[in-house]
């Protein structure tokens, strides 16, 4: 019979498998019951939160009742796992062998699940030097890791490279320019990041975990260095976008206190979020 346990024949040692065993289910059911007496307490929790907030809402009470149910969403989580697991015997898993280390490379290689949109640049087609016919010796190539509304794509910057027949003076398009010199980011890619990071709150170690599920990987240093890289980028814009709104006759500021980390101590302090309008 598939997946049977061959008991031993000794009776010691039958004896000693079924106390382990029912030790084992003893330890599954009091974790199970600490886990339901959690959920019954955050249950409490968030009924008297709810309560409390009916009317006239703090600010601070809803963020806590939005971890409280992020905390009973985990609870009830686990705690039917651990019902599951209390069910059924654990099956034996083979651990898998340890992957060798990968080779370092100089360039991410991107995946080939992607589409893929090729862009060629094809040189004049006459030597430049001689005005002699050309003839194609070789190409490079250039993958773009972009983002289009929804999905990510790779845009491969075809280059052919040819020589002339007469004097062999070599002639190839130069690349066109990115927002970021010999990255691999596209200008789409490059605006989605900023946009969720900056307008919709999102974190860089959120969005590298969000990537991760399309097959892309992009850990977070790197979704950092672009950022930094992007925000000299548009740095002359901003200042002449603030030179602007300074230059008005009057301008009204909105002053919102927010805490945030104080770093060194471990607490926070209130910082403020300043929105001008002239």
């Amino acid at each position: 019979m598939a997946g049977a346990i061959e008991l031993p024949s000794d009776s010691e040692d039958l004896k000693a498998l079924f106390l382990a065993q029912s030790a084992e289910l003893a330890a599954a059911k009091a974790g199970l019951l600490t886990r339901t007496l959690e959920v019954e307490k955050l249950k409490i929790e968030i009924a008297r939160l709810k309560r409390m907030s009916f009317g006239a809402s703090s600010e601070r009470m809803h963020r806590e009742l939005e971890q409280l149910e992020l905390k009973l969403e985990e609870l009830e989580t686990a705690e039917a796992e651990a019902e599951a697991a209390a069910e059924t015997a654990p099956a034996m898993v083979e651990e898998p062998a340890p992957e060798e280390a990968p080779a370092k490379k100089t360039r991410r290689k991107l995946p080939e699940a992607l589409p893929r949109r090729e862009i060629v640049h094809e040189p004049a087609c006459a030597c430049s030097v001689c005005g002699g016919a050309l003839r194609k010796v070789g190409e490079d190539v250039t993958e773009i890791l972009d983002y289009i509304p929804g999905r990510f794509e790779v845009i491969r910057h075809v280059r052919p490279a040819y020589s002339c027949r007469k004097c062999e003076a070599m002639a190839q398009k130069p690349m066109p320019a990115l927002p970021i010199p010999r990255g691999q980011a596209g200008p789409g890619l490059l605006a989605h990041v900023l946009i969720a990071k900056f307008c919709d709150h999102l974190p860089l170690y959120r969005q590298s975990e969000i990537y991760a599920r399309d097959g892309v990987e992009l850990d977070r240093a790197t979704l950092a260095d672009w950022v930094g890289k992007a925000a000299w980028l548009v740095k002359p814009l901003a200042e002449r976008i603030g030179s602007h709104v300074m230059a008005g006759s009057v301008i009204h500021a909105d002053d919102t206190p927010v805490p945030v980390l104080a770093p060194g101590n471990g607490k926070t302090k209130t910082g403020r979020l300043g929105l001008l309008a002239r």
